[in-house]
């Protein structure tokens, strides 16, 4: 189906729902090794964020209006039911704020590597160092969205290659999926504002990789996040992208974590 003009793709059987969010510099795609663990027992619902698919035109997104994408996505393909969200990356930022502003659409949460990057605790973990390199790759993807074109593609493709990025070929990534980065410093269709920190009210699953420069999250969020009931955080041995380095274990532990705090419909 398409919804708001983003095409949707949902797979899978049973009655539970989980939506998948990718963040920079992926697609829809990201979640294919999940979905084939998942469709067995869930519906997963997954869509590529607008602005990220092939050839898309320059432009930047208001936030509101993409938040207002994923209640069209959710209220579309999964109605009368609360959903699993299932978020990395950008997606965290995204899927946070959409369960903070629709509780009644969200019964679990599911973020990989993001917490609560950018909050005052987090950045003082970070330190001078870590600050700098966060400002290094968002403020040169903020430009490469800025510059567009031959030259923005060729510096979003060299930021993926240096990260370097499992889950995506270079070649495949292009300027414009930058736009977050260039609302969130240069603040472009409203910048993003008016955003809290993520203290979730439904049970959570928060897996994050050990093997980074920096960390996305301060260590007091995820004890928070861990001491909650149903909660549980869980370490592994790669970089930022969990799911694409280690698949297997990835999905066992969220194919337990999920029966465990699975409800009756």
């Amino acid at each position: 189906m398409r919804v708001a003009g983003v095409e949707v793709i949902a797979e899978g059987g049973g009655p539970k729902a989980i939506i998948m969010i990718h963040g920079w510099p992926d697609t829809h795609r990201l979640w294919d090794a999940q979905v084939e663990a998942l469709k067995a027992r869930y519906r997963c619902v997954r869509f590529t964020l607008p602005g990220f698919e092939p050839g898309a035109a320059k432009r930047a997104y208001p936030f509101d209006d993409l938040l207002d994408i994923i209640r069209r996505v959710v209220k579309n393909a999964c109605p009368r039911e609360r959903v699993t969200l299932l978020l990395h990356d950008w997606g965290c930022f995204f899927g946070y704020q959409f369960a903070m502003r629709h509780p009644e659409l969200v019964e679990r949460v599911v973020g990989v590597d993001i917490g609560d990057g950018g909050s005052r605790r987090h950045r003082s973990e970070l330190g001078v160092k870590g600050m700098l390199i966060v400002l290094a790759y968002q403020i040169w993807l903020a430009l490469a969205w800025r510059i567009g074109g031959r030259m923005g593609d060729a510096m979003a493709r060299a930021m993926a290659r240096a990260m370097p990025c499992p889950s995506v070929d270079p070649r495949h990534v292009h300027a414009q999926m930058g736009y977050p980065y260039a609302m969130r410093w240069f603040g472009v269709a409203g910048g993003i504002r008016a955003v809290a920190v993520f203290k979730p009210i439904v049970p959570m699953l928060f897996m994050y990789g050990e093997r980074k420069p920096i960390m996305f999250h301060s260590r007091a969020w995820a004890e928070r996040v861990a001491a909650a009931p149903g909660n549980r955080v869980i370490a592994f041995p790669t970089g930022h992208w969990i799911m694409v380095e280690q698949p297997a274990e990835f999905n066992a532990a969220l194919l337990e974590w999920l029966a465990k705090t699975d409800r009756p419909t």
